[in-house]
């Protein structure tokens, strides 16, 4: 007969078995990659240093060669080039230090003619061993003298102001010294081709003459402004024309921060002018910054040329749009500025090469962001500023707008805000509307020959609405990109395109509105109109956008957004008056729900009717308010909306909206909740009109599972605050005559249908009295109700265990465990009183450390309870 193990041993044996075998598998795994790389042909030589087995392959070897541990990497003898040049970096540092510790200490004790003979003879002899070094190979040492002459030329220049002129002016001496040498190591480094450091040198040198010199002569700013542009000037030709990267890099850099500079002296001058004539110098200036950087942009690459039309872009702008700007007041300067900004889209009909096209594009968009940027804070207070009301609801309605908005901000200095929105919303919207036609314009700034326009069939030859012009750009029809595989690039569909111009064209009008509607300072009456009529278009413009089939495009979606939004913030504009709060929530509920008919998106139709019931709930807490009831009085009238909520889901059964409606009734029935908290009474009564509710939408089989099990916590829960409030102290007398009939009648559920859950059939009627008993006897200073309620609870969790039911078996355990621990609680503190303060964080210590040990067998012991606790019914 053989033999069975028990279950415990024989996964015990299981699992050493596992663990050989991975074990074993590691091992075949690291022969097995020993074998490929020794089959591996041999790879060719590689330069000094290099180690194949830096990139994670294991090194090449010969069949029979011992194994080397993964990710081994023998030990290498240091390159010897590498040694010299720390070496060499090491002596020139030090010699460097030696230069100017003599020059600055020792040069005092030295006379005229021994001061010149030595740093003419240190200064000439590290001019000429680069030279030496170089026609030998030893380039390394070379660029490390070249480094230390190019240190004593600094010295020098140094030496001969501090002893030889002393009465110069130090800026005019800077000035000319840096000019020579500039001079000298720009032919010293042409003269030596070979060393890295001169020419590079020589460019930073550069960067100095023109700026001392201006310094110097105590020139104004437009003359520093005008020496820092022709110092980039300067730097452009270098980096575009100049011999090796570190000499054009070098170039960039100082051509980037001395044009910066420049622009930065020509903005301040601009924005500062006393008027339009003093603004015509710096933007003669700024202008000819914006031609020096298109300029420059016409011959570099790609991502330069890009760079070079934003500055040029924006130089132009602030040059042409700071002449009428200083003839205007704060408040409509930036409309100029905006005006010259859009003037540069002509850019694409300018023959301009296409990088540089498209960098000057990039500034005109720039130039309206940040003009619609500076218009942002007013819109948020015109949208948000109406929360101040919240604070005191139907006080008054105030005057004006401005005076319900709560807002201090500077609305003088704010006049132009609604016109640059609406100016480029109509641009925008005209865009949207003619959007084959912009892009047949744009078509210069792309390579394909065929274009989607957003039109049905256009892209496709023949079709309707098709365009034979270039596309702006490549992957223009549909989301499609340069390349194929995970790292090709995506880019937008003219159709996709279309729909952002079109959804910015509509938000930024209805931002307009709100704006101008607060500059004009509107009466409070017509603002609270105004924006209830302007949350009815954009729901029309939602609804017929998701009509036509378009629900998941920017025009429809940003529409929605602005629908809700602008429902809220005229909602809360609505809190000053009490005719306006009814008339405008009545309206928005109206609007919402038509909304909710009339769409045929399921989304947008889910949005409007949750919006709908949300303000409808708002209205019935108004009511309350208004026939002067307290917030628990008032709470049974807000159930009204959840009430019809659950007859709207019986009549729309399983349609998509019916859930997103009742759940949002359900929150309107929270809210009552919440409001009849500071009252038991009133509270047991909402309590048990949600029960109703909750056990009407039960009737429906698809809401029974949830909805049935929360009508009967409602019930019980109602009859428990209704106890409470009475200030009953044996609710036993209430609880078993509701226990009794309800085990009764989960009996003989039970025996018509044995597969029923003990939840269902036991829990609610066990749960009646346990509970309740159970929250009395931990505020019962007697011992017969806990003994009573412990021996019922053991009897219980053994008829579970017993019958195999877990209901029984998890109230009655819970409640018998809670229960002892209230009686054994004043023992356990006493005990923990006595006890040393060190015992109990070692007992911790000492269980967490068992718990770790024995880890795995306590997760199947929990496993197995859990599937016991499964099995039961």
């Amino acid at each position: 007969m053989e033999h069975v193990p028990p279950p415990a041993e024989e996964l015990a044996r299981l699992d050493r078995e596992l663990a050989e075998l991975d074990a074993r598998r590691a091992q075949l795994l690291t022969r097995r990659a020993w074998l490929l790389a020794a089959l591996r042909p041999p790879a060719p030589t590689a330069a000094p240093g290099w180690n194949p087995s830096a990139w994670g392959a294991p090194p090449p070897g010969r069949p029979g060669a011992p194994a080397l541990p993964w990710g081994y990497v023998p030990k290498q003898p240091s390159a010897p080039r590498s040694a010299q040049n720390v070496l060499l970096t090491l002596g020139g540092l030090l010699l460097t230090v030696a230069a100017v510790a003599f020059t600055l200490v020792s040069w005092g004790s030295m006379g005229i003619g021994g001061r010149s003979a030595v740093l003419a003879a240190v200064t000439l002899g590290a001019l000429i061993a680069p030279a030496v070094l170089l026609r030998r190979g030893l380039a390394a040492t070379a660029e490390v003298l070249a480094a230390l002459a190019l240190v004593l030329t600094l010295l020098d220049v140094y030496a001969v102001h501090a002893v030889a002129a002393p009465d110069t002016d130090g800026l005019g001496f800077t000035a000319v010294a840096s000019a020579v040498l500039a001079v000298l190591w720009t032919a010293y480094g042409l003269a030596l081709g070979k060393l890295r450091l001169p020419l590079p040198a020589a460019v930073v040198l550069a960067q100095w003459p023109l700026l001392f010199w201006a310094w110097a002569a105590g020139a104004p700013a437009l003359v520093v402004g005008w020496a820092l542009l022709a110092t980039a000037v300067l730097d452009g030709v270098i980096a575009l024309w100049g011999k090796g990267p570190g000499v054009r890099v070098t170039a960039c850099v100082g051509g980037s921060a001395m044009g910066f500079s420049a622009l930065m002296v020509g903005l301040a001058l601009s924005t500062t002018a006393s008027g339009p004539l003093g603004a015509v110098a710096p933007g003669t200036l700024l202008l000819a910054a914006a031609a020096a950087a298109l300029a420059g942009a016409w011959r570099a690459p790609k991502g330069f040329a890009r760079t070079g039309g934003v500055v040029a872009g924006l130089a132009a702008v602030a040059a042409v749009g700071g002449v009428p700007a200083a003839a205007l007041s704060d408040g409509w300067r930036v409309l100029a500025y905006l005006l010259c900004g859009l003037a540069l889209a002509g850019v694409v009909r300018a023959g301009l090469p296409r990088d540089a096209a498209r960098g000057v594009l990039a500034a005109s968009g720039v130039v309206v962001a940040g003009a619609l940027v500076w218009a942002l804070p007013s819109l948020t207070a015109v949208l948000l500023g109406p929360v101040t009301l919240l604070s005191d609801v139907w006080a008054g309605a105030p005057e004006g707008f401005r005076s319900a908005l709560g807002s201090t901000l500077p609305w003088s200095e704010l006049a132009a805000a609604p016109v640059v929105l609406a100016l480029v919303a109509g641009l925008l919207g005209s865009a949207y509307r003619w959007w084959p036609s912009v892009v047949r314009i744009a078509a210069p700034l792309g390579a394909p020959r065929t274009a989607d326009t957003g039109t049905p069939g256009a892209g496709v030859p023949g079709a309707p609405g098709a365009v034979g012009t270039a596309a702006p750009w490549p992957g223009w029809s549909g989301w499609s990109g340069t390349g194929t595989g995970a790292g090709a690039r995506r880019r937008p569909s003219a159709a996709t395109l279309r729909g952002v111009v079109g959804a910015g064209a509509v938000a930024l009008g209805w931002g307009a509105f709100l704006l101008a509607g607060a500059l004009l300072d509107v009466p409070y009456a017509v603002a609270v109109a105004g924006e209830t009529a302007l949350v009815g278009g954009l729901l029309a413009l939602a609804v017929r956008g998701a009509g036509r089939g378009r629900g998941a495009s920017a025009v429809p979606v940003t529409a929605l957004v602005g629908a809700v939004s602008g429902a809220v913030s005229v909602g809360l504009l609505s809190l000053a008056s009490e005719a306006a709060a009814y008339a405008v929530f009545g309206a928005l509920a109206v609007l919402f729900a038509g909304a909710a008919v009339r769409v045929g998106a399921e989304v947008p139709r889910a949005v409007f009717a949750v919006a709908s019931v949300v303000w409808g709930t708002v209205l019935t807490g108004f009511a309350g308010r208004s026939l002067d009831l307290d917030p628990h009085e008032a709470a049974p009238l807000v159930l009204l909306v959840p009430a019809l909520t659950v007859l709207l889901g019986a009549r729309l059964r399983r349609h998509p909206v019916a859930l997103p409606v009742e759940l949002t009734g359900a929150l309107g029935a929270l809210v009552a909740v919440g409001l009849a908290v500071s009252d038991a009474p009133f509270l047991a009564l909402v309590l048990a009109l949600c029960g109703v509710l909750a056990a009407g939408a039960a009737v429906r089989p698809e809401r029974r599972p949830v909805a049935g099990c929360l009508a009967a916590a409602l019930f019980v829960l109602a009859t428990w605050v209704r106890l409470a409030a009475s200030e009953v102290s044996f609710p036993e007398a209430y609880t078993l005559p509701v226990t009794v009939p309800a085990l009764v009648v989960g009996v003989a559920r039970r025996r018509r249908d044995p597969e029923a859950s003990s939840w269902t059939a036991y829990g609610p009627g066990l749960a009646a009295t346990l509970l309740p008993s159970l929250a009395v006897a931990w505020t019962d200073t007697d011992w017969l109700r806990p003994l009573l309620l412990g021996v019922a609870a053991l009897v219980i969790t053994l008829l579970g265990a017993r019958y195999r039911l877990q209901a029984l078996l998890v109230l009655g355990g819970v409640v018998l465990a809670l229960d002892g621990l209230h009686e054994l609680a004043p023992y356990v503190a006493q005990v923990a009183g006595a006890l040393p303060r060190w015992l109990p964080p070692a007992l911790a210590g000492l269980l967490l450390l068992v718990v770790g040990a024995t880890y795995e067998q306590r997760l199947r012991d929990a496993r197995r309870l859990k599937d016991a606790l499964g099995r039961m019914r």
